[in-house]
């Protein structure tokens, strides 16, 4: 064993042995030896091949009397929240002492290009003109409290100074796991957009704001040393957006106010920072030199003149704060004195920069000085750019209600083409379309107050304006055309976001019309951004119909938008799980179509992925440098394009997969009451996770389902369903007609084939068909039970067909790493599948407050050992 691997063990042993204390604490010693007869017997269940016997587990769970159920819950969730801060931390220590030049390094990438015989200036030239945008989506999947994750990073902390200092902290360690242990892991109230919001600025706050300079001064000093050449100042590859307090795509609490308000707070946060940032500079720079420029600005009589620059900085900061701060409580307020612009910011600290270069005090001027402007170039003066989004639906019911006022029919009446008419007439109309004596009804009163919102706000605070659920140019063009009724002054991107698999086929038409049309192409300036959903297109048609469908969009937009002579940027929908498009950042760009990533793209960053990928700076920075690198490589050296007959293949295998998924979906009568009875997805929506409902339309069915509870639900019993349901279908049938070694082919040679199979060996590696047939005995109908022996002999088959694929013996045989972590996590996370499939028994039978918190608690436990939510 390893050194490094010895280390994560130790750690792991020491936050076990810390909780142990702590519960013997609490409940004393018998409880503990409860406990760990408990983990003894689940993993005395896993023989040496790791298949379920847990007859004396079971035993024992049922022996529990039902004040104990919780505790035990918790002991096991606990543990398994600790676990994953080792490995956290581990990453970090494995980053510390593994070689930066290693591959797939921004060093590496650098070489290549050059080998390749791409110019210095035109990959400098390529990361100035970089633009890769990480949109921070609401936490609907972030399972973990605000104030736990701050004890959790304390944990870290702990571990690392005991790294550095081979001193303990063994005291501080007991404390914090004490701390968590007596404090509630789950949320009594739902969070609020707002809270979702401050939650994502707490992310800048206590990780990014230090790691974006730490990721920009590192690929500085890496162009340096392989191009010559220094990073710009004013250069930032990589920003941020978010949808915190912006997406109101089916959930109510989203109004045209909290939008407003996380917009001043996103301000008022960014000024805090920066007023941080400027009283650290003002100790450091009490130098007496400075240029004929910076003095003529200070003032002859000036002894510290960079200190009385930053002084009137400061004061517009505070300014700033104290404006925001009146707007927020609802006083009118004449902004005077205040920031207004990256300008506002920039300018008096690159006057400071010049002098120090001047004056010979470069050394001074790369120090915190150019962290505070490299962050400039990052955050501006809001730290992300909000995104608006908001479903079709709604904005097509402000037509609806316009046209019974002017008399013009039914708008869902008139065809496509007329409405594109109407809608470009009145966008070249200088008369307004509103009157002045309209009353809508109050759902297309909040659209309208939510375009004002939009219209009044900085345009350097807002990102892009989606919207869910576009399947034609008039969704597009209603948009425009209600922010410019509203007063909006700049061309904001509006952006359709094309979902469903019909929608992914046609988004090539819904586009091609836009831009052949002068007026509308005149309005994109030159740039025409298009979302890929990832979640509903893999729930609409299962994972490898959608993500084909995903690949041939984007391949035909790519194409499309080279023609129009517009630049196309492609923002992702991705969510963690793969089955809503998660999956490494890294691989999932570089498998892309060949010249769809040209200098940049959006993603989205949900849920407890913002936290695992950007909770720690050095975690952070290796993240960042990732997306940097993948970005590069694939704008300047793309993969080829795919063989005609792996394109034909792909074609075969989407459509069985299509059918196969299908069919028991949508198709078999038994599919939705057993998923209902099988899996705790009605419960689900108790859990207080987000602000968003569990479904977009309260008495909807599983279609209405939103795809997080959807995934969520089949993970829970360990059936995974979403990832690879018509997956086992397809390969199965490609085999049978003889095409394995084309599949071969495909995998040794296309990374996005590649990719897929690795996403999927990854995400069986997950499933126990045991657990899962496990939560149907105890929860399902006896006439639902066929359909349950038919999934897992289907999953069996997903499994057979990877390892065919493949070439290997077992499922992550080439990645021990893992493998080895889902078999020591195993053992935590069976008790509490076999104890959330009771209580969801007792629960649908006799309802106990005792026995609902403790299902919450299996619930989250169960999402931390997965890593899954």
């Amino acid at each position: 064993m390893t050194v490094i691997n010895q280390n994560l063990r130790d750690d792991v042993r020491l936050l076990g042995s810390c909780l142990g204390k702590t519960i013997t604490n609490h409940l004393g010693e018998d409880f503990l030896e409860k406990i760990e007869r408990i983990r003894h017997l689940a993993k005395e269940g896993r023989n040496n091949e790791n298949i379920v016997d847990d007859d004396k587990l079971l035993a024992e769970l049922a022996a529990l009397s039902d004040d104990d159920v919780l505790p035990v819950a918790r002991s096991f969730t606990q543990f398994l929240n600790l676990a994953n801060i080792a490995e956290e931390y581990h990453r970090i220590r494995q980053y510390d002492l593994a070689d930066h030049n290693a591959e797939n390094s921004l060093i590496e990438v650098l070489k290549k290009l050059k080998q390749e015989g791409i110019e210095n200036e035109t990959i400098l030239h390529t990361f100035t003109q970089m633009n890769v945008e990480l949109v921070l989506t609401a936490h609907p999947t972030e399972i973990n409290r605000r104030t736990l994750i701050q004890k959790y990073n304390a944990i870290t902390e702990c571990l690392r100074e005991t790294d550095q200092s081979n001193e303990g902290k063994h005291d501080r360690l007991d404390q914090l796991i004490s701390q968590i242990w007596h404090t509630n892991e789950i949320r009594q109230n739902r969070p609020t957009p707002v809270d979702e919001a401050k939650w994502g600025f707490a992310v800048i706050e206590n990780s990014l704001w230090s790691a974006i300079p730490q990721f920009l001064r590192g690929l500085d000093t890496q162009i340096q040393e392989e191009l010559g050449f220094s990073l710009p100042l004013n250069c930032c590859p990589i920003k941020f957006a978010s949808w915190m307090g912006g997406d109101r795509d089916g959930n109510p609490n989203v109004t045209h106010e909290v939008t407003k308000e996380v917009l001043l707070l996103s301000r008022w946060m960014a000024a805090d920072l920066y007023l941080r940032d400027i009283d650290q500079l003002r100790m450091e720079l009490s130098m007496y030199e400075c240029s004929d420029e910076l003095r003529k600005v200070a003032g002859d009589n000036a002894s510290e003149p960079y200190r009385k620059i930053l002084g009137k900085l400061k004061k517009r900061l505070n300014n700033t704060k104290s404006c925001i701060e009146k707007k927020l409580q609802g006083k009118v307020t004449a902004a005077s004195n205040v920031i207004l612009s990256t300008d506002d910011l920039l300018e008096p600290l690159m006057l400071c920069h010049r002098s120090l270069i001047e004056c010979g005090m470069e050394v001074i001027a790369k120090g915190p000085l150019e962290d505070t402007l490299r962050r400039i170039s990052c955050f501006g003066i809001s730290l992300v750019k909000l995104d608006i989004r908001q479903n079709s639906d709604r904005h097509a019911e402000v037509f609806e209600e316009l046209f019974e006022y002017y008399g013009l029919g039914s708008y869902s009446g008139w065809t496509e083409t007329g409405r594109q008419s109407y809608l470009i007439k009145e966008l070249q109309s200088k008369r307004p379309l509103i009157p002045i004596d309209w009353q809508p009804s109050e759902s297309v009163q909040e659209v309208l107050n939510t375009c004002k919102i939009v219209a009044q706000a900085s345009p350097s605070t807002l990102g892009s304006y989606v919207i869910s659920m576009a399947s034609q140019p008039s969704d597009v063009l209603s948009v425009i055309l209600l922010l410019r009724e509203m007063g909006i002054k700049h061309n904001m991107r509006v952006v359709p976001l094309f979902e469903t698999l019909a929608d992914l086929e046609n988004a090539h038409e819904c586009i091609d019309a836009l831009l052949s049309t002068d007026w509308y192409k005149q309005y994109t300036q030159g740039h025409q951004e298009v979302m890929i959903g990832y979640s509903d297109s893999s729930k609409d048609a299962g994972q490898i119909a959608a993500v084909w469908g995903q690949y041939k969009t984007q391949e035909k937009l790519t194409t499309l938008c080279k023609q129009h002579q517009v630049q196309l940027t492609l923002f992702h929908g991705r969510g963690g799980t793969v089955g809503r498009g998660g999956g490494p950042s890294h691989t999932a760009i570089l498998s892309q179509p060949p010249g769809s990533v040209d200098h940049g793209l959006r993603v989205t960053e949900q849920g407890e992925m913002i936290r695992f990928k950007f909770g720690i700076p050095e975690i952070a920075v290796r993240n960042l440098e990732l997306y940097t690198e993948a970005v590069l490589e694939a704008t300047l050296s793309p993969s080829p394009a795919p063989k005609k007959e792996w394109q034909e293949q792909m074609e075969s295998l989407a459509q069985a997969g299509f059918e196969a998924y299908r069919s028991i979906v949508r198709e078999d009568p038994a599919f939705v009451p057993y998923f209902r009875s099988g899996t705790p997805e009605q419960e689900l929506a108790k859990l207080p996770l987000g602000s968003r409902p569990a479904k977009r339309k309260a008495d909807g069915g599983v279609e209405s389902l939103r795809a997080i509870p959807w995934i969520f639900a089949w993970t829970q019993i360990r059936l995974m369903l979403p990832a690879w349901l018509g997956s086992e279908a397809a390969l199965g049938k490609a085999i049978e007609e003889g095409n394995l070694d084309n599949l071969h082919e495909m995998y040794e040679q296309w990374p996005f084939f590649t990719s897929y199979t690795d996403m999927l060996e990854m995400v069986l590696s997950k499933t126990d068909a045991d657990i899962a047939q496990y939560y149907e005995t105890r929860l399902v109908p006896d006439e639902l039970k066929a359909l349950g022996e038919n999934l897992r002999t289907r999953l069996q088959t997903a499994v057979d067909m990877v390892l065919e694929v493949k070439q290997i013996d077992q499922l992550l045989e080439q990645s021990p790493i893992l493998k080895q972590a889902l078999d020591l996590r195993n053992p935590y996370i069976d008790p509490l599948h076999y104890l959330q499939a009771e209580l969801l028994h007792r629960d649908r039978n006799k309802p106990d407050n005792r026995m609902e918190k403790a299902l919450m608690v299996t619930m989250a436990g169960i999402s931390a050992g997965m890593q899954n939510t």
